[in-house]
């Protein structure tokens, strides 16, 4: 099989496409920019002339507030809350299930339009909480390690549904401000990475809208340095994170030969390591203050020699980065095993030795599927056997490859869970 051109466009998919509301349903306002609003406001009826001022208000109403209801936008008129009522709605992703974890990891089973369904985690910590959030339905991803990557891709998430798992989760957490209370000095949710169930990078306008409005000032308010996304190598696709979204990047790397990471990480078979590194090389965000966070799932007698290690620092060197180890989370009928805890802490040892920052993730909320690689809405593959998953892994990887090339893209891994807590600063 020939590799595509690293410079060949991606072909949209098809089913992002806006789609009228089931029902005739009134056009959602969660998720639009301030840009958007403001057009639809004036769309409905809104004066050019107050549009600006009604655009800061219903922003405020939804983003600082999180109210859901037109009626309790007081500062508003009767008449503009009606002509509100009638033209639009407020509309979040629905709980179907919440799952905590032993160590407070909470997971979350999300309905969205059409009836399908995504998860979404928060994991508290120390001074922090990281909620880590999904971008697509599934993923186009067949990494073979990952069992979100099981899962064929649905759709693309809206941008509604995007900003919506943030506020369904500031929700749970109790964390909007009340009028009249004191203002929080503490924030439930202090970061948010795109880690979840798909390519961010594969849904790019929805994930970079929906970060303009989680970013904004006046309603949620988190920095771009709290936002870290995660891509497993979407060439075209990176500057642009830079310049249009801002926020921190990490990189699904797993592996430091095209052979192995072929396998792990299909995408490389349409941009292998060489040229995944020199977009990373070139990216314009790229400092030691914003430094590439490089995954790396550690698989026993896959990618963990004191080899690989030494080879991962000869790569990435001149980068800034880090290397952010994770054992590999099992899943039923996973077709690796986690390596031995005295060999990932060999192999942090040589990358920290070589001058890069190696923390160990401690894996959260495994109890309840909610750890790196373990994210999956679907869950009737738990009964299948090791060798059922594992011919299904490897028919999907080629059939991943071969639809990729014919659609433009190509396969590669759904991005990891968040990072948890750490052995080596």
């Amino acid at each position: 099989m020939t590799a595509a051109s690293p410079t060949a466009p991606i072909a949209p998919d098809l089913l992002t496409l806006p789609r009228k509301e089931a029902g005739g349903g009134r056009p959602n306002l969660v998720g639009l920019t301030r840009a958007r609003l403001r057009a639809a406001l004036v769309a409905a009826g809104t004066p050019e002339a107050q549009a600006k001022m009604r655009e800061g208000q219903v922003w405020q109403w939804l983003y600082h507030w999180g109210v859901r209801d037109f009626a309790s936008m007081t500062n508003l008129s009767k008449a503009y809350r009606a002509l509100l009522a009638e033209a639009f709605e407020i509309r979040l992703p629905e709980i179907v299930s919440r799952q905590v974890s032993a160590d407070g990891t909470r997971k979350y089973l999300l309905r969205i339009a059409g009836g399908h369904e995504v998860e979404t985690v928060y994991i508290p910590e120390e001074g922090r909480g990281t909620l880590c959030i999904s971008s697509q339905v599934g993923c186009t991803l067949t990494c073979s390690f990952c069992h979100t990557g099981t899962q064929k891709l649905v759709r693309n998430l809206t941008a509604a549904e995007i900003v919506g798992q943030v506020m369904v989760a500031r929700d749970d957490l109790g964390e909007w401000p009340v009028p009249g209370a004191p203002k929080r000095e503490d924030r439930a949710i202090t970061n948010v990475v795109l880690m979840g169930m798909g390519e961010p990078l594969y849904n790019f306008e929805n994930v970079r809208d929906a970060m303009q409005v989680v970013m904004d000032g006046e309603g949620l308010s988190l920095s771009r340095r709290r936002i870290t996304l995660s891509t497993s190598g979407v060439v075209p696709e990176i500057a642009r994170t830079a310049t249009e979204i801002g926020c921190l990047l990490a990189v699904s790397f797993h592996a430091t030969t095209d052979a192995v990471r072929d396998k792990l990480v299909p995408i490389n078979r349409r941009w292998n390591i060489a040229t995944l590194l020199a977009a990373l090389r070139d990216y314009p965000r790229l400092s030691n203050s914003e430094r590439i966070t490089f995954e790396y799932v550690m698989l026993k007698g896959v990618n963990d020699s004191d080899a690989d290690a030494r080879r991962l620092v000869k790569l990435i060197a001149g980068i800034p980065a880090k290397i952010n180890l994770i054992p590999f989370n099992e899943w039923p009928g996973a077709p690796y095993e986690r390596s031995d805890w005295a060999r990932i802490e060999a192999f942090a040892d040589i990358v920290h030795k070589a001058g890069y920052a190696s923390p160990i993730r401690t894996p959260r909320g495994e109890d309840i599927m909610a750890a790196c690689g373990q994210l999956k809405s679907a869950t009737e593959r738990a009964r299948k056997s090791r060798a059922e998953i594992a011919a299904e892994v490897e028919a999907g990887i080629e059939a991943g490859i071969e639809a990729g090339i014919e659609a433009g893209i190509e396969a590669g891994p759904a991005a990891p869970a968040p990072e948890g807590q750490t052995i080596r600063a």
